[in-house]
């Protein structure tokens, strides 16, 4: 396991998370859910924030996990919320391109979590 990497991950899906409840445009727009003006509707953003605030919890316990069994249980619910985020929004949103775009990011940080979790570490 590559704690580092992991935690790398971890930090930064916890970080964006925290921004994107914050600010829901940060995903919604990047996502084509913003209307023709760049707008974001109330319902979009409401809907977005618990799924900011799952990837805010799912990051910081990557990161603070202790290693070992908790560490690999962190980063099985990342890889799964990435994954299923690739699946989900390849099917759903509105664009192709965007589409093709957020399966891609999705699809890119449940790798590195995976690496992170394959990957032999260095000996201590």
């Amino acid at each position: 396991m590559r704690v580092g990497l992991l935690r790398a991950v971890g930090a930064a899906t916890a970080l964006y998370g925290v921004a994107v409840t914050a600010v829901p445009d940060l995903l919604a727009r990047p996502s084509g859910l913003a209307d023709a003006d760049g707008r974001v509707a109330e319902p979009t953003r409401i809907s977005l924030r618990p799924l900011a605030w799952r990837d805010a919890a799912s990051g910081a316990a990557l990161a603070l996990a202790p290693e070992g069994p908790a560490l690999r249980t962190a980063a099985l619910v990342r890889i799964a919320a990435d994954f299923g985020d690739a699946v989900l929004l390849g099917a759903t949103l509105p664009d192709p391109a965007t589409r093709r775009k957020a399966v891609a990011v999705s699809v890119g940080w449940g790798a590195l979590s995976v690496v992170g979790l394959l990957a032999r570490g260095k000996r201590t």
